[in-house]
């Protein structure tokens, strides 16, 4: 994995355009939440295709538990377009033609001579661009389920929640405290 994608590091706030021209921040996208990052290899890469498709009920999921997903690709609008509608997916798609991320994060693929390749990476983000986990997925098999990130989502949720387990007397406790200052 590349030594700028370790968990802890907190990821730059790229600003790219998604497949209609309209800018995105990363931080905006991630609002308060986590976040999953498929930093994609590209629209030509039928694995890329596939990891996408894979995606689609990790998203339904993400809908219900307060996470976003997004991905970035290595490509025009058009590209990034093509992909977009391949899988078909309903989260945001981000272009990074100009390569910025890839540049930035050190994943250039230097293996493929005919394209702008990334070295395919799907970081799982705390609250603030903070990358909790990373995965680096040349090879298919790198590339996370959504099995695997519902369990890194669910140690992260445990350590950035302090209600995750309500039935403790001290999260009941504090919720009580809120609600007599509330009324």
């Amino acid at each position: 994995m590349s030594a700028r994608l370790q968990p802890g590091m907190t990821l730059p706030n790229f600003e790219l355009p998604d497949e209609t021209g309209e800018i995105h921040r990363l931080s905006d996208l991630q609002g308060e939440n986590p976040m999953i990052l498929l930093l994609g290899r590209g629209e030509h890469c039928p694995r890329e295709r596939q990891h996408q498709k894979e995606m689609i009920k990790l998203y339904e999921w993400c809908a219900v538990g307060f996470t976003n997903l997004v991905t970035v690709l290595p490509n025009d609008q058009h590209e990034t377009y093509k992909l977009k509608i391949s899988t078909p997916a309903g989260w945001t798609y981000l272009c990074d033609e100009d390569l910025e991320v890839q540049r930035a994060l050190g994943i250039e693929e230097y293996t493929d001579p005919h394209h702008d390749a990334t070295v395919p990476h799907t970081l799982v983000l705390a609250p603030g661009l903070v990358i909790d986990k990373s995965y680096v997925g040349y090879w298919f098999f790198g590339r996370p389920s959504a099995y695997q990130l519902w369990e890194d989502l669910q140690a992260l949720f445990e350590r950035i929640k302090d209600d995750f387990d309500p039935t403790l007397a001290e999260v009941r406790a504090a919720w009580e405290a809120s609600m007599a200052v509330a009324h």
